[in-house]
């Protein structure tokens, strides 16, 4: 049996999704800026998939930016706010997605910013009181903070979050890659003004994302060029991602009661056959169903032999899962979202990550096997 739980590394694309991509592959190949019948129709498709990303948001498409991903679109938010309204200080968390944190980090080496961590709990739930104390003492500030964490899947509380940045006069930006298309967002009700999606999180296309600027912000060109993108980011558009990506969110959202439960179950039953199988098992993270993607659990397994072989062994038996974030694929530090909640270094974090392609004879088939690597006494 082959097993895909890397699900928040990258989802397999929706068959649909790439039927409404294949005319723009294929007989649309007008570039969208020319002004001839070829590039109008072009232009349409384009406008048609920024009105419905809008649309599912509760926004306006002006608003709406298309990028290559979730990583041009959190270094857009980050790097054009501080540039635009003269920020001097940002507010972050120690687990957030490297396109964040390394962005921070630079800014700070460059002398542009200061930057202040939020305390997290063991679960990397963010300290609010720490947080209002740091707007307090540093007003203008930018606040970046993640809906949910692409490692673990604690989820912050986002809403909150945003009413105490705009108490204090501070903007907000929050990596939502790993919640778009998955949970409601509704803009007009959230005091956010940077958020972000990747198609290929929601089984849309790799290569093309969105960063969404509130109308309360300017902010000036991405990338120089062309005037593409309202002639914030030049460049020729990735129609047939956009088109894609349109596509994914929309069949998202009509699908996301069913598919929430779907993968839930998946999440339920494979916490439970791990703790009835596999002795000292624990969890990284909330696994609470009100605190945590359902997507994403984060396996803490108790020493044994095996560590640092169990992705292998996993992967020699068909299964596919991550020891963490899958941006530092090749990396020889150890995840730093692990290192932020002081998880046991002694203790091998495996990710398994879900989507509705998934089974229950997927989840059983992949906890016997890690049974048979980690308890073979248990099946001799």
């Amino acid at each position: 049996m082959k097993v895909y739980f890397d699900n928040a590394a990258t989802t397999p694309l929706d068959p649909d999704v790439f039927e409404e991509m294949k005319p723009l592959m294929l007989d649309m190949y007008g570039n969208p800026s020319s002004t001839h019948a070829h590039g109008r129709e072009v232009r349409t498709k384009i406008e048609y998939a920024r009105r419905k990303v809008a649309e599912l948001l509760n926004t306006v498409p002006a608003e709406i930016f298309f990028t290559s991903g979730g990583t041009e679109a959190d270094n857009t938010a980050i790097r054009c706010t501080v540039e635009a309204y003269d920020i001097k200080h940002i507010i972050t968390t120690s687990i957030e997605h490297h396109a964040v944190g390394h962005t921070v980090e630079r800014l700070v080496a460059q002398g542009k910013v200061k930057a202040s961590y939020v305390e997290l709990d063991g679960q990397g739930h963010v300290n609010m009181d720490h947080l209002e104390q740091l707007l307090k003492s540093n007003p203008n500030s930018l606040v970046s903070i993640m809906h949910a964490n692409n490692e673990i899947g604690t989820i912050n509380d986002i809403e909150q979050i945003g009413d105490l940045a705009k108490e204090y006069g501070a903007t907000f930006h929050s990596d939502t890659v790993q919640t778009m298309g998955h949970y409601v967002h509704d803009l007009k009700q959230l005091n956010c003004q940077f958020i972000v999606g990747a198609a290929h999180k929601f089984h849309g296309p790799k290569g093309v994302g969105f960063l969404r600027v509130c109308k309360s912000r300017t902010i000036g060109r991405f990338i120089e060029g062309g005037g593409q993108e309202r002639n914030h980011r030049g460049g020729t558009e990735n129609v047939y991602g956009i088109v894609g990506l349109a596509k994914a969110l929309e069949i998202a959202y009509a699908e996301m009661e069913s598919h929430q439960k779907h993968v839930q179950s998946l999440k339920t039953r494979m916490i439970e056959k791990l703790r009835e199988n596999i002795p000292g098992v624990e969890f990284n993270g909330d696994i609470s169903p009100e605190g945590s993607l359902y997507t994403v659990l984060n396996v803490s397994f108790p020493p044994h032999e095996n560590n640092g072989m169990l992705l292998f062994s996993l992967d020699i038996n068909g299964i596919s899962a991550s020891g963490g974030s899958a941006c530092s694929s090749g990396a020889n530090k150890g995840s730093h979202v692990l290192n932020g909640i002081k998880a046991d270094p002694n203790r091998q974090g495996i990710r398994f990550s879900f989507s509705k392609y998934n089974t229950i004879e997927e989840v059983d088939y992949t906890v016997n096997k890690l049974v048979e690597i980690l308890v073979p006494e248990a099946v001799s």
